[in-house]
C-alpha cells in the first residue's frame, strides 16, 4: 500500500514539475540549444495612439511589414515607397505587441509596440548613426536579408557597387550612344558581378529646354525582321537603379547606373536601351551586342570615395 502511494506521488510530482517547465518556456523536444543575446537583434520602442497616426521614415523601399497583434493597423504611405503609417487600431489596449519590417536595401527592423495617449514621437527616421552602412561600421551580429530578384548577392553589396561606378565615372565603352535634338545618350560601361549586370549611363542635355524622363526601357529584340513578321521583345526589368533622374535641366548633365539581371544574347538578336521623354519627342535609343556584353568588366574590388 506504501509503495503505492509512493508511486502515486512520484508520477503526480513528475507532471506537475514537467508542467511547471512547459509554462515557464523551458520544455522543448529533442535536442535544443538555448539563443544567447548575441543572436537577438535589439529592437526599438515605439508608442501608438488611437487618434493619432505615427510615421515611421526608412533610408530605403519598404518590402514587408508584419503586425504581431490585430491591435495595430499599418501600410505604406500614398505616393512614399519608403515612409510606413501605423496606428493603434484599438483604444487603450494594454498588451505590449511588436512590427517587424524588411527594406529594400536588405536590412531588417523590428520594433517593440506599446499604447501611449500622447506618443512622444510621432514621426520616426530609422537612420543608424552609429552604423552608417559601412561594412567598418556595422555591428559583428548585423545579418542582411536576401531578396529574390538579386538572387545570391547582397543588396548592400549591390548598392555599394553602384555607388563605386557611379564615383569612379570611368568611360570604358566609347562606341555605343545616340545623340539627337542636342540630347546625348551614352553608355559608358558595362560591368559584372555575381549574377548581376550593371550598365552606367550619361545623358547630357546640351540644350536650353530640360528632358523629362517619361520611362526607360532594356529590351531584346530581333535585329532583323521580316516584313509581316511580328516583332518579337524580351523586356529585361531593372532590379535596381542608383542616381535615377527624371529630369535633366539644359545644360547639364546626369549619370544614372541600373542593374540587371545577368544575360546574353544570340546571334540574331541586339539590346536596345530606349530613354523617352515626356510630352517630347527627343527620344534616345542605342543597341548593345553580345559581344559588348560578354566583355563586361569584372568587378574584384570596389573603390568609394
Amino acid at each position: 500500500m506504501k509503495r503505492l502511494f509512493f508511486m502515486l506521488c512520484t508520477i503526480v510530482l513528475g507532471t506537475t514539475v514537467a508542467s511547471a517547465q512547459q509554462t515557464a518556456g523551458n520544455l522543448y523536444e529533442g535536442l535544443t540549444r538555448k539563443l544567447s543575446f548575441d543572436r537577438m537583434i535589439p529592437p526599438h520602442g515605439l508608442e501608438v495612439t488611437y487618434d493619432k497616426t505615427v510615421h515611421v521614415i526608412f533610408p530605403a523601399a519598404v518590402r514587408y511589414v508584419d503586425l504581431g497583434s490585430p491591435n495595430l493597423i499599418a501600410g505604406k504611405a500614398d505616393g512614399a515607397e519608403n515612409v510606413i503609417r501605423v496606428k493603434a487600431a484599438v483604444r487603450d489596449f494594454h498588451a505590449e505587441t511588436n512590427m517587424s519590417v524588411i527594406t529594400e536595401d536588405g536590412s531588417f527592423y523590428t520594433f517593440n509596440v506599446r499604447y501611449a495617449a500622447e506618443p512622444l514621437l510621432l514621426n520616426v527616421e530609422m537612420c543608424d548613426f552609429i552604423h552608417d552602412g559601412a561594412p567598418a561600421n556595422r555591428p559583428n551580429n548585423a545579418m542582411e536579408v536576401y531578396l529574390t530578384e538579386l538572387g545570391s548577392e547582397s543588396p548592400l553589396l549591390v548598392k555599394l557597387i553602384m555607388k563605386s561606378i557611379y564615383k569612379n565615372d570611368r568611360r570604358e565603352i566609347k562606341h555605343i550612344g545616340c545623340k539627337r535634338f542636342g540630347v546625348q545618350y551614352l553608355l559608358k560601361g558595362i560591368y559584372s558581378h555575381n549574377g548581376l549586370l550593371y550598365f552606367h549611363v550619361q545623358l547630357k542635355n546640351s540644350s536650353n529646354v530640360p528632358f523629362d524622363v517619361d520611362y526607360l526601357t532594356f529590351k531584346i529584340v530581333d535585329k532583323k525582321v521580316a516584313k509581316r513578321t511580328a516583332i518579337q521583345e524580351q523586356v529585361v526589368w531593372p532590379v535596381r537603379a542608383y542616381n535615377n533622374v527624371q529630369v535633366i535641366d539644359g545644360r547639364h548633365n546626369e549619370r544614372m547606373v541600373f542593374t540587371l539581371p545577368k544575360f546574353t544574347l544570340a546571334d540574331d538578336k541586339h539590346l536596345v536601351v530606349e530613354l523617352h521623354e515626356q510630352q517630347g519627342g527627343r527620344h534616345q535609343r542605342f543597341t548593345v551586342e553580345n559581344e559588348d556584353l560578354v566583355r563586361a568588366n569584372v568587378i574584384n574590388e570596389l573603390k568609394v570615395r
